[in-house]
């Protein structure tokens, strides 16, 4: 997910529209979308502020918590073929590995 615009950002494209500029201007000007800056006035409309979002999940989450368990599970069971290695495997795993999925 890219990073979100900053709030300074936020506040010049919103001051120059509270101060008379068409967003269609804003847009050319500060190069963002008409989109966005329709998202931002929406949220100062209903949160009173246009702040970024903060706290939410950046990049992937990884479904094997304990690395170091794991590599000694692939050391053990690094001769066996995928679907045998997902029915060895402690915790949930796709179904599509616990059944031969074509």
């Amino acid at each position: 997910m890219p990073a979100s615009y900053s709030y300074d950002l936020r506040t010049k494209v919103i001051n120059a529209i509270d101060g008379g500029m068409r967003k269609t201007q804003a847009s050319r000007i500060f190069e963002i979308s008409r989109n966005t800056i329709n998202t931002w006035l929406n949220k100062r409309k209903e949160t009173g502020d246009y702040q970024p979002k903060v706290g939410y999940q950046q990049g992937y989450n990884p479904k094997i918590a304990d690395l170091e368990e794991f590599q000694r599970f692939v050391q053990i069971n690094g001769s066996k073929t995928q679907v045998e290695m997902a029915e060895a495997w402690s915790e949930e795993i796709s179904d599509c590995l616990r059944q031969s999925c074509a």
